[in-house]
């Protein structure tokens, strides 16, 4: 696609964290010769935000589309090598335009942690990427990027160590700063608004290998944390929110790369509260917290009040003091079948959800465009594990503010 006008557009350049991928390339990290260009349904909004970018954003192109416009997203499509999406939820607003890159053959990253979402999309479309070229690869920001990466920087490092992978890894949290978006917060009711009363996709999201594949046969029970001390850390843990889609993408990289890690391959997270009485209190209460929520938002009157009254509202987030002082440090732990263990760690420097996920997707598309060829990664849906090799591990902790790191036992 080397005749394309642009290699990257950055498609809801106008929402949260569109702003926030903008100002990044703009301000922070300067790609060389990097052509790109900034999208979104509204005119006047791409002007404001041109305006509000300053001088440096003058040169940069507009392109108009609206996500409900088939024919303005495929004008679109047609014009770069790389899509950044930021429109979400995308299960609402994705659709044509994920059609219109596979149409096009233009490669696609995005930030969605929608897996029902990402399912359809790929019953749908799939084949026809696999035909046209287009490289589509969901889940570039906090989710999954960190959690997927982090067990493939692990396993690389326990291949060097011990000259084999581990059968089992585990993720926890042992610190996570940051607040919520109005976006997220949506994606995430939405997903409870889907599932009510549609007793499929209840089934569907309660197993952790649909994005395996129908025919996937290497299903092995996966631990859900609930409220349990990890003798690992020492510490109480309870369950991670970000869990649902983090382990359906890390066990959909084990999949399509046909087993390298195990086939009895094994992975969950959770959130570490502390040691003693008081972190299992916090655990518990965590434990609880999330699963009063969870009944809550299944009724469609608590849903209207929170969205009314309570929720931030899509296009509102954390501040840019909170961005600047947020931040998230995960520790990972694997064991081989022989009972060796490894540990790493991944940290972020900034707000988990925007500051850094802003960060880690405009790398992704970078990464996508300007390190991997076709020749080395075919058309077709893939997760960050599989789509990317250890040139975006270095771009993301050369520029990005992220850390892998091998960790003493």
């Amino acid at each position: 696609m080397t005749n394309r006008e642009f290699e990257l557009v950055v498609f809801g350049a106008t929402s949260f964290v569109g702003k926030l991928v903008c100002a990044y390339l703009l301000r922070e990290y300067t790609e060389p010769n990097l052509s790109w260009a900034m999208a979104a349904r509204s005119e006047v909004k791409l002007l404001e935000l041109k305006q509000a970018l300053g001088e440096a954003a003058s040169p940069i192109p507009v392109i108009i589309a609206d996500s409900m416009d088939e024919h303005s997203l495929l004008a679109m499509s047609e014009r770069t090598a790389v899509l950044i999406s930021t429109v979400g939820p995308y299960a609402l607003y994705g659709d044509l335009l994920l059609k219109a890159c596979v149409s096009c053959g233009t490669d696609y990253c995005d930030l969605t942690g929608e897996p029902q979402w990402i399912k359809r999309m790929l019953d749908l479309h799939e084949a026809a990427a696999q035909a046209s070229g287009a490289r589509i690869v969901n889940c570039c920001g906090f989710d999954s990027i960190p959690s997927d990466l982090g067990v493939k920087f692990l396993q690389e490092q326990a291949q060097q160590q011990f000259g084999r992978y581990c059968d089992r890894v585990k993720m926890r949290v042992l610190v996570m700063k940051g607040g919520a978006s109005g976006g997220t917060i949506a994606s995430g009711m939405n997903i409870v608004k889907e599932a009510a009363g549609n007793r499929a996709l209840q089934a569907e999201l309660k197993d952790p290998y649909s994005l395996c594949g129908e025919n996937y046969d290497h299903r092995l029970s996966q631990h859900d944390v609930s409220v349990e001390y990890d003798e690992d850390f020492n510490a109480w843990t309870g369950p991670f929110v970000m869990a649902a889609i983090n382990t359906r993408v890390v066990l959909r990289s084990n999949a399509i790369a046909a087993h390298p890690y195990s086939q009895e391959f094994q992975y969950d997270e959770g959130m570490l509260t502390g040691a003693g009485r008081k972190g299992e209190k916090r655990a518990r209460r965590l434990s609880l917290a999330t699963r009063v929520m969870a009944v809550a938002l299944k009724l469609s009157l608590v849903r209207g009040l929170a969205a009314r009254f309570i929720l931030p509202k899509p296009g509102e987030g954390p501040s840019p003091q909170q961005q600047e002082n947020g931040h998230y440090d995960l520790r990972f732990v694997g064991r081989t079948g022989r009972g060796e263990v490894i540990r790493v760690r991944v940290t972020g420097d900034r707000d988990p959800g925007y500051g850094s996920t802003a960060k880690m997707l405009a790398q992704a598309g970078i990464s996508l465009r300007r390190d991997i060829d076709k020749d080395s990664l075919a058309g077709g849906f893939w997760t960050p594990a599989t789509a990317f090799d250890d040139r975006l591990m270095q771009r993301l902790q050369s520029h990005a503010g992220m850390k892998f790191e091998l960790l003493d036992d």
